[in-house]
């Protein structure tokens, strides 16, 4: 499977996806890149990364017979994968906040982006991106509780190591998926969940309410779980509630 290094691209997800348009990739197809100027976060957000430093990449993804109300398993195995690999580094109190964002003790070392071709009702296809903070120090003021492996324990990582580490975990995890072992990857994930069954403080975006819950887990469609005071269970979708900790 090939791997494509670049110096520097507006997006490694946007680099690829247009490359997909025009070639026929193979599954499994790979870039990454030393900086990017245009790197895509959730929500339109941007990657912000320090060039050289970090991991920036996106593996492409053909698909057969997976459902775009399958997609949360895409999500969770790819969650997973960078889960396991940042592990290996013996972070502390490593956790998955929904949907796939990668904590260590409460900081961000790493995020996920997945954009999917749809056919119908079918996934045709998916670039998954991922960001790794791997050597980066300082994180510009207005990028918040995010970290890095090598703040956090001192080791410099090598970055060609890193990828090689991720693709097989991913390659790995997306044969779980193709083969529909869902069930399996939906307890993984929820067994690694930030705040799942922990009484919480959050934010309702839309009318800017504070209340307690506790999360216990993710809806088939994707959306967050949370038990509420009165143990009602409320579903919540990304954007429309927030963590007191994010405030």
């Amino acid at each position: 499977m090939k791997i494509i290094k670049l110096d520097a691209v507006n997006s490694t997800n946007s680099f690829l996806k247009q490359l997909a348009q025009e070639d026929a990739l193979e599954s499994g197809a790979t870039v990454v890149a030393k900086t990017q100027w245009k790197g895509k976060g959730q929500m339109g957000k941007q990657w912000v990364s320090e060039d050289s430093k970090n991991l920036l990449c996106s593996v492409f993804f053909s698909f057969e017979n997976l459902l775009n109300s399958q997609q949360i398993y895409l999500n969770y195995a790819v969650s997973l994968a960078v889960f396991e690999v940042l592990k290996s580094f013996h972070l502390p109190k490593l956790t998955i906040k929904w949907p796939n964002d990668i904590l260590s003790e409460n900081k961000k070392v790493a995020g996920i982006l997945i954009e999917n071709t749809l056919q119908g009702a079918v996934i045709k296809s998916a670039v998954v991106g991922v960001g790794i903070n791997a050597n980066q120090s300082v994180f510009p003021a207005h990028v918040k509780h995010a970290s890095s492996i090598q703040n956090i324990t001192n080791q410099r990582v090598d970055l060609e190591d890193l990828l090689l580490q991720f693709r097989k975990a991913l390659l790995k995890n997306i044969a779980l998926l193709k083969a529909e072992k869902f069930a399996a990857l939906e307890a993984a994930y929820l067994a690694v969940l930030y705040k799942k069954n922990t009484p919480t403080m959050f934010k309702n975006c839309r009318t800017e309410v504070l209340f307690m819950g506790a999360i216990q887990g993710v809806s088939p469609s994707g959306k967050l779980q949370i038990q509420l005071a009165d143990e009602s269970l409320k579903e919540f979708g990304i954007k429309e509630v927030a963590m007191a900790t994010q405030l």
